[in-house]
């Protein structure tokens, strides 16, 4: 997707250094000595003169970086015990001549020396970096453990000590950290549920590599961040309701309402122009109170969804929320997908039916949005053995039939029929609550009737939702977080 920040691996990362090296141009040491800065500059607001901190280097690029990071903090007055492991032969070019800069260094060169991390306040991990290629073992290992168990907080550079870039290491010594200051680009593994234990907290830095470069670069693999709200179209003055979609949402029974009331209100506050509710006739009366500005449509069950109405003049239809599992629903909905022309958003129920029958894969509408939990999705293509095998039965779950997979999670993952994904970076899990899905499946149906494409429709839908979340999350707690509060506290527009 065109202007969103492509997420790169490692080798991608080395060559992005070189060139940003040769181009600018600019020394590595100098490079190292502006990543530093850097990272000092984005943890310094997490700490205080009065605490000690220890930095833990080894003996890579990565502790040249902490090296760096020491010196930087020492001259600010912070009490600064820096930490040199000689965990290879050799220190790299870089971590020697760091290491030279400073007058006072602990160097530890194996397991039988004593270390007592539990006497400091902050410790700065700088042992490995983005290249490690194997689990941690052996004094190493055991230095990460008590590392872990000093009860100090862990700041990482770059990436916690332990943990690869791209895959998983199936490693026990990994660093547990409370924030992870990432040069660039967050990595690939930042998004995988598996590194949860690791990550409580990650940010990105600007360390002056070269974006034309790195965005050059080949990637699957996309960031959803503020910049997607470039993408928004300008809402001209002299316009009317009939420029910005007539969108259709076919949700909700006896019981269930409040799936359908949530997902109007999400498709309301999207920005489209008109709304029907197709609902059974139960739900008439608290929706219009609920939601005045949707019009409806009455279905003849008075429980559930059994007929599908003319869908002619929809420029977007969403279907799912709340409507049940009945046989008569299932027939609906298939006669729904053989005879709608234009893509649809599926969700919830719709999901869950098509699952219980495989072959009405093969009916879903060419460039649909399905958007997704976990268990649906596993409903959908079977089991997965780690996020990164799910990962790819996304992509090609979306490249087989044609459709973009919202699938929903603590790091919602937006995939393409290219077989491109796209992470997203708002939200928080105060959103993890009964209806939150519902909201976020009218978003995306408001979008798309408004003539967005259905990737940009899901990529805008899953960032404002989440940043919704994250509002709330300030005014009220996470723990205080229902789905309506999403609703109210949606705001789509461009971010400067």
């Amino acid at each position: 997707m065109e202007g969103l920040k492509k997420i790169i691996d490692v080798q991608q990362t080395r060559d992005a250094d070189q060139f940003t090296i040769i181009d600018e141009p600019i020394s590595s040491i100098e490079l190292m000595e502006r990543a530093s800065k850097a990272f000092v500059e984005a943890i310094e607001k997490h700490l205080d003169t009065n605490q000690s901190i220890a930095v833990v280097c080894g003996s890579g690029n990565n502790g040249g970086d902490g090296l760096a990071v020491a010196r930087i903090l020492s001259w600010k007055g912070y009490d600064v015990y820096p930490f040199l492991f000689k965990i290879g032969s050799q220190l790299s070019q870089d971590c020697k001549i760091n290491s030279q800069k400073i007058d006072s260094i602990i160097t530890i060169e194996k397991e039988s020396e004593n270390i007592d991390f539990q006497s400091f306040d902050i410790i700065i991990d700088g042992l490995f970096g983005s290249g490690l290629s194997r689990p941690i073992e052996g004094w190493v290992g055991h230095v990460v453990d008590l590392i872990n168990a000093s009860g100090a907080r862990v700041f990482s550079i770059d990436i916690p000590s332990g943990m690869s870039c791209d895959r998983l290491l199936e490693g026990n010594h990994i660093i547990k950290s409370d924030l992870v200051v990432s040069f660039q680009r967050p990595k690939l593994s930042f998004f995988q549920p598996e590194s949860s234990p690791y990550i409580k907290l990650w940010e990105v830095v600007d360390i002056g590599l070269s974006e034309s470069y790195i965005q050059s670069l080949p990637s699957e693999h996309f960031v959803i961040d503020r910049t997607v709200s470039n993408l928004l179209l300008d809402r001209p003055r002299y316009s009317h309701k009939g420029n910005y979609g007539h969108a259709l949402i076919i949700a909700g029974a006896k019981g269930k309402m409040g799936a359908a009331i949530l997902c109007a209100g999400g498709c309301l506050r999207s920005g489209v122009g008109l709304l029907t509710m197709h609902i059974p006739a139960c739900g008439l009366d608290v929706m219009q109170g609920a939601r005045p500005e949707a019009m409806c449509t009455v279905d003849p069950h008075a429980y559930h969804f059994s007929t599908a109405p003319d869908v002619s003049k929809y420029t977007c239809i969403g279907v799912g929320p709340g409507i049940g599992l009945s046989l008569e629903t299932k027939a609906a909905l298939v006669h729904l997908m053989n005879t709608a022309e234009i893509p649809m958003v599926l969700d919830a129920d719709a999901l869950n039916i098509i699952s219980s029958d495989h072959t009405l894969l093969a009916l879903i509408p060419e460039h649909s949005i399905l958007t997704p939990h976990p268990k649906e999705f596993e409903r959908l293509t079977g089991a997965w053995k780690s996020s990164l095998e799910r990962l790819e039965k996304q992509k090609q779950f979306s490249k087989m039939h044609r459709c973009i997979v919202v699938l929903k999670d603590a790091d919602t993952v937006v995939t393409d029929a290219l077989g491109n994904a796209y992470f997203n970076t708002t939200g928080n899990s105060g959103m993890a609550t009964g209806g939150s899905g519902d909201v976020l499946t009218g978003i995306v149906t408001g979008l798309m009737a408004q003539g967005y494409n259905s990737l940009l429709a899901a990529l805008l839908g899953v960032y404002f939702h989440g940043k919704a979340g994250d509002s709330v999350a300030d005014l009220k707690g996470k723990n205080a977080c229902i789905a309506s509060d999403l609703v109210d506290h949606l705001r789509i527009e461009k971010i400067n």
